[in-house]
């Protein structure tokens, strides 16, 4: 007996042969520029902060040094920030600076916040970044140093060491054998 077409009329098709997986590339090395952190995993990636900013006790020895001197982690940030174009010490040094003599740091350390989300296409959130560091200078900074180390950032060792770091990963990344395969 006749079974009716089980595709629609319109097209009276067959489907197509189930899809293919997508298989990468192998890996190709590029020559080396700026590292792109993401650190080795690729960090964080999707425009959403990796903590939030009361989440301060995530990282108890760095919530420390920022409750007693903020100066030194906002160097770090800085620096990492700027991509080395300002080091840890004179950034710190500006924010002590800044501190002792307008009690006021935040005006400064707000702006790179801005910075650290243009880089990274972060929300401005809870409100603005000004807001933020002037309400919660010590949370914000604490928030900031988080990021950045979950992207991969060792921030002990400052820009150029990361640079560094990276370039021996690369170095030591394993390269894939023979051509084409299936």
């Amino acid at each position: 007996m006749y079974q009716a077409n089980p595709y629609p009329p319109e097209t009276n098709a067959q489907p197509p042969y189930p899809p293919q997986p997508y298989v990468q590339p192998p890996y190709a090395p590029q020559p080396y520029a700026q590292p792109q952190y993401g650190g080795p995993s690729g960090g964080n990636a999707s425009g959403v902060w990796s903590s939030g900013l009361c989440d301060c006790c995530d990282d108890v020895p760095n919530c420390c040094i920022t409750f007693w001197c903020p100066c030194i982690t906002f160097g770090r940030i800085a620096e990492i920030v700027d991509k080395g174009s300002t080091s840890c010490g004179a950034s710190g040094a500006l924010y002590a600076l800044i501190m002792y003599l307008t009690g006021h740091a935040c005006v400064y350390s707000c702006f790179y916040r801005s910075k650290l989300r243009q880089q990274y296409t972060l929300p401005e959130s809870p409100c603005n970044d000004c807001c933020v560091h002037c309400c919660c200078e010590t949370c914000a900074l604490c928030q900031e140093y988080r990021e950045l180390k979950s992207r991969g950032f060792d921030m002990s060792i400052g820009w150029e060491g990361n640079v560094e770091k990276q370039r021996r990963e690369m170095a030591m990344a394993p390269m894939p054998q023979g051509g084409m395969t299936r």
